[in-house]
């Protein structure tokens, strides 16, 4: 586990470093209308649906569930990774791990103020971001309030999934769908950075290996299903917001006041 903790970390360092390469040569390359993003003023085009895109966070809620209520092989990995962690690093505790999971949707705005531009204005982009902050934040605590699973060092009982995993996943994959398109580098970087905090939740003895797992793919779906229905979102808030309203004053015998006249 330490080794894998170790590639881990060295493949975030690895795509930053690449990342860092590519910046100079995207800044001259890249202006705020170059990129030819795929909204136009207020409207943003519907994406279609594709039951592909959700297979591998399907996948990975699966086998989460799976192991929750399984007695086999799959219990029996997340026994032998919390005893195998917890013999060799039994007085771990970083806490990184409580920032760490917001990096990747800092780095969103970090290269929107950098000039380096995604498939999104920045208002749209936190709209994204807050809508798949709300899917993941309902989603995973109506979970564990159903399943109730134990935590390994017995501290509490909302285990699965975990939610700084779906956290981070979810923000790696939003750094994805904005940057994808600009440099591939830039969205594996997210997915390094949500890996190394899923990693750290089972140092820190907080979570079952099966918890992290159901965690990342409660995290991508979350983003991946905003993605879809943000437009539709937006589509009734402007329809709301094109509705005009009048407000005047109103006076006839034996009664006056304010009327409100307009039209949806």
């Amino acid at each position: 586990m330490a080794k894998f903790l170790y590639l881990v970390l060295l493949f975030i360092t690895a795509a930053l470093s690449s990342f860092a390469q590519n910046v100079d040569s995207l800044k001259n390359t890249i202006t705020p209308d170059s990129l030819g993003r795929w909204y136009a003023g207020n409207t943003i085009p519907r994406k279609q649906f594709k039951v592909a895109t959700f297979i591998a966070p399907a996948v990975l809620m699966g086998y989460g569930f799976a192991a929750v209520y399984d007695k086999g092989p799959l219990q029996q990995l997340d026994l032998s990774t919390k005893a195998e962690l917890q013999e060799d690093h039994p007085l771990f505790a970083a806490h990184v791990d409580d920032y760490l999971q917001f990096a990747p949707a800092a780095a969103v705005y970090a290269l929107n103020l950098s000039w380096i531009k995604g498939k999104h204005n920045l208002f749209d982009a936190t709209m994204l971001y807050a809508t798949s902050a709300a899917i993941m934040g309902v989603s995973t605590h109506f979970v564990k309030q159903g399943v109730g699973r134990e935590r390994p060092n017995g501290n509490g009982q909302n285990s699965f999934p975990s939610g700084h995993t779906a956290s981070a996943f979810m923000a790696a994959e939003f750094l994805h769908q904005e940057y994808n398109d600009v440099n591939p580098w830039i969205g594996y970087a997210g997915y390094f950075v949500a890996t190394a905090t899923g990693t750290l939740r089972l140092y820190n003895n907080k979570h079952w290996f099966s918890d992290v797992v159901a965690g990342a793919g409660f995290g991508i779906a979350s983003t991946k299903i905003a993605y879809l229905i943000y437009p539709y979102m937006k589509q009734i808030f402007n329809k709301k917001k094109e509705g005009k309203f009048t407000l005047m004053p109103f006076y006839q015998p034996g009664a006056s006041g304010l009327m409100l006249s307009g039209r949806l």
